[in-house]
């Protein structure tokens, strides 16, 4: 893109203060904006969707896994246009198109009858069953993926000293929102119906949201004439090197590296078990007697710890290697899946509500500074697409994986002891994963 097109309608480096820091505001609400696209924000629409098309917990699951592996398998590619393009125009495009699958899963129901309708009863369940998978994979895709891609890699983009700090200050604000949104989304379905409370959302999303990325985002600092941390030529105010890194990987180099795998695993096995867990909260607490309005309210206690882990995390992460913040992670995540297996209801809540927090906070955070630290920030969108395809890929099991489990036992206990277990073998791997950088200069020291 030109510079005089990045300066419409304005220019970033006439901001009176660094622009940067409008964009760590810009993108934290590009997060927040693909919530309904999260298996969090789609949890409280579960119900309703199985009643509305007539389908079983385990059907549902089925098309929501199948949906959400076809979109992962898009997400490099992405992260390769998105290095092209820039945050600007895909951003644009990603609120815009979430906005309309919004619209269009309003109607998943009355559009699978239709088609029924034409093939005949019998043909019904399988319609409805293609119908809601389609719209899974298109809310998949432009929601957790593209849409969350561009938003968290554009703010990294823009800082390298301060990567870990500003991440810790945007967690804050998306630790509260996400945690909150399957509460407040139950509200809404409640009181406007879920065909409304999507039609609210692909309106606030597509219009207000498109038009915020196109008019304010901003790629990098370097093509508005700025520099990252708003140094000027590169001085660091404070007196400090600037923490640029030494080398740029390509993604063909980053995935022949140990630690990339072991993050990335850990960052998978994250999204497996809290997508797991969170599209049937509402079934793993009514096993223990906690009403539906509380396994809801299960989010906003975590939502505290994990505003203390990503705000702690992100101070840390500037003066400890990020392998012991993965382990820290990989700790929560054991914690919540002891949650799963025991059966008294106050134990269960507590569990859940650490574990998830400690390791959310952490995820967030790590999901964010990991790849622009240890790969650079050339190829970007191409490294952190990969990673966000084995999470993608990962998120699109763990709704299946819990409610197999479930319906083959009646217990989510048989989905708690298998977490329980990748995470701890992941946490003692985590301890090797060394900098790939060939210098220390891009990262605390790492014995």
């Amino acid at each position: 893109m030109s510079r005089r097109a990045v300066d419409m309608p304005f220019s970033p480096a006439r901001f009176p203060v660094f622009y940067g820091y409008a964009i760590v505001v810009l993108g934290t609400v590009g997060v927040l904006m693909s919530v309904p696209g999260q298996t969090m924000g789609v949890s409280p629409f579960t119900e309703p969707l199985m009643a509305a098309l007539g389908m079983t917990r385990v059907r549902l699951s089925l098309a929501y896994m199948v949906g959400t592996i076809l979109s992962s398998l898009l997400l490099v590619p992405v992260g390769r246009l998105y290095d092209r393009v820039g945050a600007r125009v895909l951003g644009a495009v990603s609120c815009v198109a979430l906005g309309l699958v919004l619209l269009g899963l309003g109607r998943c129901d009355v559009l699978a009858r239709y088609l029924g309708d034409i093939g005949g009863p019998a043909y019904v369940p399988a319609v409805a069953f293609g119908v809601i998978l389609v719209g899974f994979f298109a809310l998949r895709f432009s929601g957790q993926g593209v849409l969350t891609l561009v938003s968290r890699n554009m703010v990294m983009k823009w800082f390298d000293r301060k990567r870990g700090r500003v991440s810790g200050v945007s967690g804050v604000f998306e630790a509260l929102a996400f945690s909150s949104s399957p509460l407040l989304l139950k509200l809404l379905i409640e009181y406007v119906g879920w065909r409304d409370a999507w039609a609210i959302l692909a309106g606030v999303i597509g219009i207000g949201g498109g038009l915020m990325a196109l008019v304010f985002w901003r790629d990098n600092p370097e093509v508005c004439g700025l520099a990252p941390d708003g140094d000027a030529g590169g001085a660091d105010p404070d007196g400090k090197a600037p923490l640029a890194p030494v080398r740029n990987f390509r993604l063909g180099e980053a995935v022949r590296h140990y630690t990339f795998w072991v993050f990335a695993l850990g960052m998978a096995l994250f999204a497996l078990y809290i997508t797991g867990m969170t599209f049937h909260v509402a079934s793993v607490f009514r096993q223990v007697g906690v009403a539906e309005t509380k396994a809801f309210a299960v989010f906003l206690p975590a939502s505290i710890l994990g505003i203390g882990s990503r705000l702690s995390g992100g101070w840390l992460s500037d003066r400890v290697p990020l392998r012991y913040l993965l382990a820290g992670m990989l700790v929560g995540i054991a914690v919540g899946a002891a949650g799963l297996i025991v059966p008294h209801a106050g134990s269960r809540f507590w569990l859940i509500v650490a574990g998830n927090g400690v390791c959310g906070g952490l995820f967030g955070l790590l999901f964010q500074i990991t790849w622009p630290r240890f790969f650079g920030r050339l190829h970007l969108g191409a490294i952190s697409g990969m990673n966000m395809s084995l999470v993608v890929f990962a998120s699109a099991l763990g709704p299946v994986a819990f409610g197999q489990a479930f319906e083959r036992t009646g217990s989510y206990a048989w989905a708690g002891w298998p977490t329980l277990g990748v995470a701890v073998v992941l946490a003692v791997c985590a301890f090797r994963a060394r900098d790939p950088q060939p210098s220390a200069s891009s990262s605390p020291p790492d014995p």
